[in-house]
C-alpha cells in the first residue's frame, strides 16, 4: 500500500518498520513531526519529549547500548546541544542501532542560522545519509539501522526543511521483528575514559576506511548516465532541484551518503564529463571533497552559499542563455511581518518592559517576536537559555545600576531546556539579575508540544509537573513572584520591585497560550467612539486586531479573541465587550 507522507512522517514510518523501540527528542522545526508521528506506533515504540537534545541523545544512546534500536531527532542547532554525546558515541558505537535525524533549515524559515550539519558527520567521523524525498526518507532510515549495527556506529540522517515538509508517495511495509541485542558488561567498549578511548580511536579510523569502501559500492551513491557532456554531483533536495532545472541534459552522481564520500566513483564520474558542476545547498562540503581529489569543478562561484536553491537559479548557472530576468520576477505578495498572535500572553510582558525602558536579554521562542515593532523590547537573542547567562555577563561588566534596568526573558520550556544552569550561575556567582520566565503552559514555538511543566507527556497522559517556584528557590533564589502579565498595573509594580532588589529574582509571568484548546475568552473587544480620545495607547501593544483607520481606532472582530489586554491598557475605558 502507498501513502502520501511528509518526509518527517516517512522517517517515523521507517523507524517503525525498522523495529525501533525507543525514541527521545526535543521539538525543533523542521524536525518536530518525526517524533510526533512516532506517537501513532505507541504499542511498539516508546516515545518521549526530553528536556533538551543532549538528554534526548543520551537516553537514546542508553537504549542502543542496552540492545534496542533507538532514534533521536533534532534540528540543526539542536545538534549543537547534543554534540557532546554524539562525539563520544562515535567511539562507543551502537549495540542495538542508533540513528540521529537532524533537519537543517536553509533559508532560516524558523532558525537563527543556516548551519550545515554535514560538518558534524566529518568531525565526529560517523556516516551520514541524505534522502531527497519521502520515499527515500523511509528507506534510508531503515538502511541507517543496518549500517549502524554492521559498522557499530551511530548514523546521522540529514534532512532539510523542504524534504521534511514536502509530501510524496511512500510504500508501506510491515514492521520488522527485531529482538533486543544481548547486553553484556563491556568496560573497554562502553566506558570512555582516556585509556579506553585511545584504543577506540584506532577502531574509529578503521571503521572510517570501511565506510569509505562501502560508499564506493553502495547503490545510495548512484550515477545517472544520460550520455551528456555535462556532469552534476549533488545530493538531497538539491538533486530534485537540479532534475527539475536540467532534466536529462546532464549526467548525475547523486550522493545518498553525504559522508564519507566515495573517491574512485567520483573520479570515474568526473572523467566521463567534459564539464563538472557541484550543486549543494549551504556549504561547499561536496565541492571541497571533489577539489581535494584534484578534480576541477564549478561550484560556489556559480551557486550561492546562502539560502535555499531554486530550479531557475540552477538553470541560470548551467544554461544561462535559456533564462531571462523575467524568470526571476516573482509575483509580489502582500507583506505579512511576524507578530505575536492575538491574545498572546507575552504581549503584556513586553508592553511593560518597553514602557519601563528596560534592557531585555532575549531567548529562542515565540517571545523572540518581542523584538518586532511596536513592542521593540528585546535587545539580544543568541541561543536557547542564553537570555539568563548573557544577562549575568552583561550585569557583571556594566555594574549594579545597569543591572537594575536589565531583565532576562525565557519561556517555560526553554527554561527547562537550558535556562536552569544559567540561573544557578547567577546565584552561585553573586549576581542580582531579574529573570522573567514566560510560562504559557506549553512549548509554543514548535506547535504545542508538552514539556515537564505542562503536566502531560507526549501521549497526553498525566505526568509529574515540575514546580517552577520550588525549583527556583531550590537553586537559591529567595525572591520568586508569580504574576499575570495581563494585569498591567500589578505586573508593572512587580517588575519595578524585583529589578530594584539587590539579589537574584525570578518573576513567573503566568498565563496560558491563547491558542490552547482550553483557553476560551468570552466576547469580542470593541471601541466606544464616544470615550476614545485617539491617544493610540492601544496600538502600542502591537495586537494585529487593532489598527488606526484614517481618523479612528478599529478592532477587527475576525482577529480579536477577546483576551482583553487592550481594555487593561486603555487609560480612558474606551474599549469594552
Amino acid at each position: 500500500m502507498k501513502k502520501l507522507m511528509l518526509g518527517n512522517e516517512a522517517v517515523a514510518r521507517g523507524a517503525y518498520e525498522a523495529g525501533v523501540r525507543f525514541v527521545s527528542s526535543y521539538p525543533g522545526t523542521p524536525s518536530t513531526e518525526i517524533t510526533e508521528s512516532i506517537v501513532q506506533y505507541k504499542d511498539d515504540i516508546f516515545a518521549e519529549w526530553a528536556p533538551n537534545e543532549k538528554v534526548a541523545c543520551e537516553a537514546a544512546s542508553g537504549a542502543a547500548i542496552a540492545g534496542a534500536r533507538a532514534l533521536t531527532c533534532c534540528k540543526h542547532v539542536g545538534l549543537n546541544v547534543m554534540a557532546d554525546p554524539v562525539f563520544t558515541m562515535s567511539y562507543i558505537g551502537a549495540n542495538g542501532g542508533l540513528v540521529i535525524a537532524v533537519a537543517d533549515d536553509p533559508g532560516m524559515h524558523s532558525s537563527q542560522n543556516e548551519q550545515d550539519s554535514r560538518h558534524y558527520a566529518k568531525a565526529a567521523k560517523i556516516p551520514m545519509l541524505e534522502p531527497s524525498d519521502s520515499s527515500e526518507c523511509k528507506e534510508f532510515t531503515k538502511l541507517a539501522y543496518e549500517i549502524s549495527e554492521k559498522y557499530d556506529t551511530p548514523v546521522l540522517l540529514r534532512l532539510s526543511t523542504r524534504v521534511s515538509h514536502s509530501q510524496s508517495l511512500v510504500e508501506l511495509e510491515k514492521r520488522q521483528d527485531i529482538e533486543l541485542k544481548p547486553y553484556e558488561k563491556d568496560i573497554a567498549k562502553n566506558v570512555m575514559m582516556p585509556g579506553n578511548a585511545i584504543k577506540k580511536h584506532v577502531m574509529v579510523e578503521e571503521r572510517h576506511n570501511q565506510l569509505t569502501a562501502y560508499a564506493e559500492e553502495s547503490p545510495l551513491n548512484a550515477v545517472e548516465d544520460n550520455g551528456a557532456a555535462i556532469g552534476v554531483i549533488t545530493s538531497g533536495i538539491s538533486y530534485l532541484y537540479a532534475k527539475e532545472a536540467l532534466g536529462e541534459r546532464v549526467n548525475y552522481l547523486k550522493l545518498g551518503i553525504a559522508y564519507p564520500m566515495p573517491v574512485e566513483k567520483i573520479k570515474a564520474f568526473a572523467a566521463s564529463c567534459e564539464k563538472l558542476y557541484v550543486i549543494e545547498e549551504l556549504d561547499p562540503f561536496i565541492e571541497e571533497h571533489v577539489r581535494a581529489l584534484g578534480i576541477p569543478c564549478i561550484g560556489k562561484e556559480s551557486f550561492t552559499m546562502l539560502y535555499e536553491y531554486t530550479a531557475v537559479m540552477i538553470k541560470k548557472a548551467v544554461f544561462p542563455e535559456e533564462v531571462s530576468e523575467d524568470d526571476f520576477a516573482a509575483p509580489k505578495a502582500p507583506m505579512r511581518p511576524p507578530v505575536l498572535c492575538p491574545g498572546c500572553p507575552h504581549r503584556g510582558t513586553f508592553y511593560v518592559l518597553k514602557k519601563l525602558g528596560l534592557t531585555v536579554s532575549g531567548d529562542i521562542g515565540c517571545y523572540t517576536l518581542g523584538a518586532t515593532a511596536p513592542l521593540s523590547s528585546v535587545d539580544t537573542t543568541i541561543c536557547m537559555g542564553a537570555s539568563v547567562s548573557a544577562a549575568h555577563g552583561m550585569a557583571k561588566v556594566r555594574g549594579a545600576e545597569f543591572n537594575k534596568k536589565l531583565v532576562s526573558v525565557i519561556g517555560d520550556s526553554t527554561f527547562m531546556h537550558s535556562g536552569i544552569t544559567g540561573l544557578i550561575d547567577i546565584v552561585y556567582n553573586h549576581g542580582a539579575n531579574t529573570v522573567l520566565i514566560l510560562d504559557n503552559s506549553i512549548t509554543g514555538m514548535t506547535g504545542h508540544q508538552d514539556n515537564p511543566l505542562s503536566g502531560k507527556d507526549i501521549y497526553g497522559n498525566p505526568a509529574k509537573q515540575v514546580d517552577l517556584e520550588l525549583l527556583c528557590k531550590a537553586v537559591g533564589v529567595e525572591r520568586v513572584v508569580v504574576a499575570d502579565p495581563f494585569d498591567i498595573r500589578h505586573f508593572e509594580e512587580v517588575v519595578k520591585a524585583e529589578t530594584s532588589a539587590d539579589e537574584p529574582s525570578v518573576i513567573i509571568a503566568q498565563r496560558p497560550c491563547a491558542l490552547l484548546k482550553y483557553v476560551k475568552y468570552e466576547g469580542k473587544c470593541a471601541v466606544d467612539p464616544e470615550k476614545c480620545r485617539k491617544c493610540k495607547m492601544c496600538l502600542r501593544i502591537g495586537c494585529p486586531a487593532i489598527s488606526w483607520k484614517s481618523d479612528h481606532i478599529e478592532i477587527d472582530e475576525t482577529q480579536c479573541n477577546g483576551c482583553g489586554l487592550c481594555m487593561n491598557v486603555c487609560p480612558f475605558g474606551a474599549i469594552g465587550k
